[in-house]
């Protein structure tokens, strides 16, 4: 059975990630992109499913792991009783090319090592032939399976069973080295990597990354590793970033609700290029511009709330009966059939990252403001439409109030680039259809009997989405409508002091109920307090949420308070922006006054 989910550190190149587990198994891995089929799928099934575990053989009395300083370097260090034992993992950075290399280096006495290598491609529906390769490419085997393809270089590896092991000795000062290779199986055999080359250079990459961040003046850890989470869910080629790196992990265990999250929201895409702005990352303004530009390329009609990685459009959902689920909670899904629904806050998304990219100094290019205007153009004769809401709610459209308060974040972008920025439009009609939404979500979803705004129209009860309204500048943080929305909020939604997105259970969704809460609407919530005055309360919360990182400071999407775990895909995109929104605010709140 897999791991719990916070015992597993992400390593990538920026094209794809794995999961390693702290016993040494890398659980998950697709190659070559982040929503390939599965190589290893052991984390959505047992080690039959498919791993490559390399650990200590005997048994282990202390496990510690780290990531080198600033980067996606893993280093897991072991203590047995026949002396210690280090395993470096990565994925090289830049050079085009699918590896994961793994270094062991032995620190002190002699060590017996062992590998448990098990190929399963295509979800582990595909057992792959596997023979040796070549002598001229030393000890190795190359396993194929209908267009894919890997080599394993390393400890000479034999057969058992549909598995190949290893057992080696690793001395005080030696190093071993074992490296795997995906390729296309019509190709030749890519060359043996030049492992001490590729490490220099990839650790080098990712610290000249992290060293342009605005460092953050509290949380500084948890927010420069959240940044660099960030980066590494970024598609290097394509500026597609993926809300996650996995599919089907389960937000209840045992249940259902398990969804693939390996595709480009506009949402979390949006709110994360807003993020890496405010923290100097102004290069990835321009990358992720171009990604829009491709992907929502012709009729706004046909505006997704999600893509693929490099704009794919139809992300058609199935079940993989090949594996059981996490812990037994099925179907495991591949695809998502969100990218089917009317979502009308992405319009709003798109349009705050956009005018945040101006703000901070990022030019308009040619096509950056005829696609806006597109957009608007199409928001102007739609924005009445019913949708399905933040949550991607499966059950029927509403007039969700947070859908609509983001249209107004559309309209009003769209006026302060023309009024504060020169650019050409029909402001007059902007104002007036701003205002317009605006009189409606006052009228319509606001309850003047509990002061409170609503989940929809006509609803009585509310959603952690009514937090946005306060960040996209709808309302003042500290009006009495928003304070009221918060006492909302917090006898509702809290669960064991926590937020829930909403009341499941009232059947809102179309599903059964049942879920934990979500990590970034909790963390919405610190950065509703810090701005409307409650310091201490943002403080108090805050502390906690930063607790529930791992050891690596990873999160994944909900916690599990009782069984005090993480819950759902990671790491999640959305919970690390939150969390360096989060801290953003509390650092402003705190700010000494200029005298």
């Amino acid at each position: 059975m897999a791991l719990r989910i916070e015992d597993y550190a992400l390593i990538g190149d920026c094209h794809t990630a794995g999961l390693v587990g702290r016993d040494g198994s890398i659980d998950w891995l697709c190659f070559p992109r982040f929503d390939s089929p599965s190589i290893f799928g052991a984390l959505l099934g047992t080690k039959d499913h498919g791993r490559w575990l390399l650990a200590p053989a005997g048994e282990v009395l202390s496990t510690s792991r780290r990531y080198e300083e600033d980067s996606f370097i893993l280093v897991t260090r072991w203590e047995t009783a026949d002396g210690e034992v280090e395993v470096t993992d990565f994925m090289p950075h830049g050079d085009r090319r699918a590896d994961v290399i793994r270094r062991v280096t032995g620190l002190r006495g002699s060590v017996p090592m062992m590998m448990d290598l098990r190929f399963r491609f295509n979800y582990a529906e595909a057992l792959p032939w596997v023979r040796q390769a070549p002598d001229e490419h030393g000890h190795g085997l190359v396993a194929v399976a209908g267009p894919d393809a890997v080599i394993m270089r390393g400890p000479q590896l034999r057969a058992a069973d549909h598995t190949h092991v290893a057992e080696f000795t690793v001395d005080a000062g030696e190093r071993v080295d074992a490296s795997m290779t995906w390729y296309p199986s019509y190709r030749e055999l890519p060359p043996r990597i030049e492992v001490d080359d590729r490490l220099t250079e990839t650790t080098r990459w990712w610290q000249d990354w992290a060293s342009h961040c605005i460092a953050s003046p509290i949380y500084h850890d948890e927010v420069h590793r959240s940044l660099l989470v960030l980066r590494a869910l970024t598609h290097e080629d394509t500026g597609g970033i993926v809300a996650a790196a996995t599919t089907s992990l389960p937000e209840s265990f045992g249940g259902h609700r398990n969804w693939d999250y390996r595709y480009v929201w506009l949402r979390d895409a949006s709110l994360t290029l807003n993020a890496l702005l405010r923290h100097g990352f102004h290069a990835e303004a321009n990358s992720w511009r171009r990604w829009l530009l491709r992907a929502v390329a012709g009729d706004p009609g046909d505006v997704q709330i999600m893509y693929g990685l490099s704009g794919e459009r139809r992300l058609t959902e199935r079940e993989v009966d090949s594996l059981p689920g996490y812990g037994g909670a099925s179907p495991v899904r591949v695809g998502n059939d969100a990218w089917r629904q009317y979502q009308g806050d992405i319009f709003g998304e798109v349009m705050i990252a956009l005018q945040s990219a101006r703000e901070l100094g990022v030019a308009e290019d040619e096509f950056s403001w005829p696609l806006q205007r597109a957009l608007m153009t199409y928001v102007e004769e739609h924005w009445r439409r019913p949708d399905n809401g933040i949550w991607e709610i499966r059950g029927p459209q509403r007039d969700f109030v947070s859908s609509r308060a983001m249209i107004w974040a559309a309209f009003d972008c769209a006026v302060r680039a023309v009024t504060d920025f020169g650019l050409d439009g029909p402001v007059k009609r902007w104002i007036h259809l701003r205002d317009e939404v605006r009189t409606q979500i006052e009228s319509r979803g606001f309850d003047k009997s509990r002061n409170t705004y609503t989940q929809y129209y006509g609803s009585t009860g509310v959603d952690a989405s009514l937090l946005l309204l306060s960040q996209i500048g709808y309302v003042a943080a500290d009006d009495p409508r928003m304070l009221g929305t918060v006492a909302a909020l917090e006898e509702e939604l809290l669960h064991d002091g926590l937020l829930m997105r909403y009341r499941t259970e009232s059947g809102v969704d179309g599903l059964p109920g049942g879920e934990h809460p979500f990590l970034a609407c909790s963390f919405w919530l610190v950065e509703q307090y810090a701005r409307s005055g409650r310091v201490a309360d943002a403080r108090t919360l805050m502390d906690r949420l930063v607790s529930f990182c791992n050891d690596v400071g990873l999160l994944s999407e909900e916690y599990d308070v009782v069984g005090s775990r993480q819950v759902g895909n990671t790491p999640q995109a959305l919970s690390h922006l939150a969390l360096v929104r989060a801290a953003d605010a509390i650092a402003e709140a705190t700010r000494p006054n200029p005298q």
